[in-house]
């Protein structure tokens, strides 16, 4: 772990690794770089062989290693993307593979592991968070005296991150100003972070982080990595509780802004660039991409390019995806509203206090024979956001008892 990580380990990486991994192109958005008034590149590593770019990481590690090494096979603990980059240079390398996934890896992600592996992996569920299923494969590990393959604290995975950077600076002859990338365990800032560097030593590196999940930001905070108490595992690919302690040290010297971003934010960018591109990206896929809304006239006039990270998300968390997206944009509200248990209440809600343009989008509510009133758990979306304050007026004018479910209420959560 005390290897020290320079431009030519990385170049010497995408030796390794260039007739394996896909060159992503590096495209230029039209619709951004008009909004932003900036030349916007999307690396679209969503387009990678197993749809993220941690199949570079794994594959430089394990074909690096020795003929004993790859004997005594081989040990992952990943939420996805770094398990099918394992899975896949297993089944590449014909190396013997165990993977330890968390419960709540999306089954698609699961089916992708098994399919690039084939019959050279195992896996292994085992752990509610991605820290406890790292404890759990690290026990197999030891145990069985195979090598660990660790998705982001490792000089040799991290260098074959860095060949994303690689790529850009042959695909892109234009001096960058920004680069934007997201950080779970920070091992794909890390090594794009020394050679783009070294490249350019003014440009900005911009690490995103979800909300839910900002084990960097507090890292960095603190001078020190620190474990997060709790975590909101919406955004997968980077919902560690720690982050490595190789990556919070080069990620010290070399990034120049942390962002947080709120998980309705890129829900929304997810959505905008699958209904403009046909782009369907992961949720960390997408952090680079909401994070210029953040960044907004600081990059009028610059070259920006965001990390599309991976594409792997499964079509079922699409209705959640949309909810979060409406929640964050004001379009869609939640209510407890205590409805009169005499007949015509709900007509009366209905022609009185909803707007010509609101629409009830969930409603349940059961009657209570021995009450004079019972509550009704009701979803309304509207056109705009600015209809919200008109609708609450007509309800405090009717009189009627209610209760607005925000973000943070635990049976919202429940809903989403």
């Amino acid at each position: 772990m005390q290897m020290s990580i320079d431009i030519k380990m990385i170049e010497m990486a995408y030796e390794q690794i260039k007739n394996v991994v896909i060159k992503t192109p590096l495209q230029f958005h039209n619709g951004l770089s008009e909004k932003f008034q900036a030349k916007i590149y999307l690396k679209r590593e969503d387009l990678q062989t197993v749809r993220s770019y941690k199949i570079r990481g794994a594959y430089n590690k394990i074909s690096l290693l020795s003929e004993q090494e790859k004997k005594r096979g081989v040990v992952c603990a990943s939420a996805g993307n770094h398990a099918q980059g394992v899975a896949f240079s297993c089944d590449k390398l014909k190396i013997k593979g165990y993977i330890f996934m968390p419960s709540n890896t999306p089954k698609q992600k699961i089916e992708r592991v098994r399919r690039f592996g084939g019959r050279w992996i195992e896996i292994i569920i085992e752990g509610d968070s991605f820290d406890e299923t790292c404890r759990e494969a690290e026990k197999f590990c030891k145990k069985n005296k195979s090598v660990f393959i660790h998705p982001f604290d490792d000089p040799t995975v991290i260098a074959g991150q860095g060949t994303i950077g690689v790529e850009i600076f042959e695909q892109l002859s234009e001096k960058i100003d920004y680069i934007i990338a997201p950080i779970g365990g920070g091992g794909l800032i890390s090594g794009l972070g020394i050679y783009a560097k070294n490249k350019n030593p003014k440009l900005k590196l911009i690490g995103v982080e979800p909300e839910g999940a900002p084990s960097m930001s507090q890292a960095l905070k603190a001078g020190k990595v620190v474990k997060l108490e709790h975590i909101d595992k919406f955004v997968d690919g980077t919902a560690v509780k720690a982050v490595g302690k190789l990556g919070f040290e080069i990620s010290k010297k070399l990034v120049d802004e942390m962002l947080l971003i709120p998980e309705g934010l890129i829900c929304q960018k997810m959505i905008y660039l699958y209904q403009n591109n046909g782009i369907v990206t992961e949720p960390a896929g997408a952090l680079s991409v909401a994070a210029l809304e953040k960044l907004g006239t600081k990059i009028k006039n610059k070259t920006v390019v965001c990390i599309v990270s991976g594409g792997n998300n499964d079509i079922s968390r699409y209705p959640e995806i949309v909810d979060r997206s409406l929640i964050y944009q004001g379009l869609k509200h939640y209510f407890i509203v205590e409805f009169s248990q005499k007949a015509g209440s709900l007509r009366n809600y209905l022609d009185t206090i909803l707007g010509p343009n609101d629409d009830i989008v969930l409603f349940d509510y059961f009657k209570k024979n021995n009450r004079e009133t019972g509550p009704a758990l009701v979803g309304i979306e509207l056109t705009k956001k600015e209809d919200l304050q008109p609708l609450l007026k007509r309800m405090d004018k009717s009189g009627l008892k209610y209760q607005v479910l925000d973000r943070k209420s635990t049976l919202l959560k429940f809903i989403l």
